[in-house]
């Protein structure tokens, strides 16, 4: 009753006569369900095929207010507030946050660039995952590499985070973040990361690095307890005292084809994954996609994804297991708001003990291998 009631007074704030007269205020969302079919799942002893109704396979379900105004000299003043949702039973999702997917407020400068404070994405996620099949316009979670070791799908978000954007310098921008621990030990539980992209024509480039400093182990940092102690998306988690991602990518675009490669290398210093007494968890993974439009409104997306891990200290773990995934999407446009789509995801481990594990397949395969498919509806407004 309390949330209702607080965000009844929000939304007539906003959406108040004197709101109106002083800012552009908008009311966007995205819902994104669906059908989807696992040929092997292994939950509670038992393992086979699963049938679901899915939320947000490829785009998390969303509703969000964004709103802007002009402070003069080219200055703008500017706050999102987005939540997110499963569409399929109408909770909140990120851990039941009222607004889990962002929430910040900011101001934008022609001259001096862009700077905000609230829970906000990294500068990888920035700068490198719209080049790569985790793009939102592309396949974004269903498409995100093992475990989303590299968090290009956003598994976490940024809690205290001050993030600095530059204007765009003749195709080049930069910038960086920093999400402060919120603790007496200024080290804990605090995340920062840095990135640049470059755009010339049709050529795209993109880099980024991501630091987490013992991610979820205060309830008041960077990463929160209640949401996750690490990367890792499913029910699996990577924790460790220090994660580090760098990645690079490169991109080619040319009427509406596209064509790019993605190269980047995560590790978990101090991790228990994989049954590592406290050792390093690396991940470096070689991505290939490509997106090509069939016709007027039909439009194919591929991608082929090589992860070559390294797990040290475990005693019940292979040390150099492999993933190999290979992903497809139809998607087929009825107008700029609505479209269908069509997705396959295959995926196959090797490696001692290792099972194959699609991020959106409700579970773990009792194999080294894992198929997904999924056809689904998304409308935006």
């Amino acid at each position: 009753m309390k949330t209702t009631t607080w965000l009844g007074a929000l939304t007539a704030a906003l959406l108040s006569s004197h709101a109106f007269a002083q800012n552009s205020v908008t009311l966007y969302g995205m819902i994104d369900a669906g059908l989807m079919y696992t040929n092997n799942v292994s939950k509670s002893g038992n393992s086979g095929a699963l049938v679901q109704a899915t939320s947000g396979n490829i785009n998390g379900s969303r509703f969000g207010i964004r709103g802007r105004e002009s402070l003069g000299d080219g200055v703008t003043a500017l706050f999102v507030l987005e939540n997110g949702f499963n569409v399929q039973n109408g909770k909140l999702s990120q851990d039941n946050r009222l607004f889990g997917r962002e929430a910040w407020v900011g101001l934008a400068s022609d001259r001096y660039g862009f700077a905000a404070v609230g829970r906000q994405y990294d500068s990888v996620v920035d700068y490198v995952a719209p080049l790569s099949a985790e793009a939102g316009s592309f396949g974004k979670t269903s498409f995100a590499h093992p475990f989303d070791n590299d968090n290009l799908a956003d598994s976490l978000r940024f809690s205290n985070a001050v993030k600095y954007a530059s204007p765009n310098f003749a195709g080049l921008q930069f910038g960086g973040l920093y999400a402060f621990s919120n603790d007496t030990d200024f080290n804990e539980n605090r995340a920062w990361s840095a990135g640049a992209r470059y755009t010339q024509g049709p050529l795209s480039v993109g880099a980024g690095y991501l630091q987490i400093d013992r991610a979820g182990s205060t309830s008041t940092g960077a990463v929160d307890v209640s949401e996750s102690s690490g990367n890792g998306v499913g029910g699996f988690t990577l924790s460790a005292a220090v994660q580090r991602v760098a990645a690079g990518a490169i991109r080619y675009a040319s009427d509406g084809a596209s064509l790019a490669f993605v190269y980047t290398h995560s590790e978990f210093e101090g991790s228990t994954a994989f049954g590592s007494a406290g050792g390093d968890v690396r991940f470096d993974n070689y991505e290939l996609n490509g997106q090509y439009p069939l016709a007027n409104h039909l439009s194919l997306g591929l991608a082929y994804v090589y992860t070559d891990g390294h797990v040290s200290q475990s005693r019940t773990y292979g040390s150099d297991p492999k993933w190999q995934q290979a992903d497809a999407q139809l998607v087929y446009s009825f107008s700029k708001r609505t479209d269908v789509y069509l997705e396959g995801i295959y995926q196959h481990v090797s490696g001692h003990r290792y099972v194959a594990f699609i991020d959106t397949a409700g579970g773990a395969s009792s194999t080294a291998t894992q198929v997904v498919a999924t056809v689904g509806l998304r409308t935006r407004f």
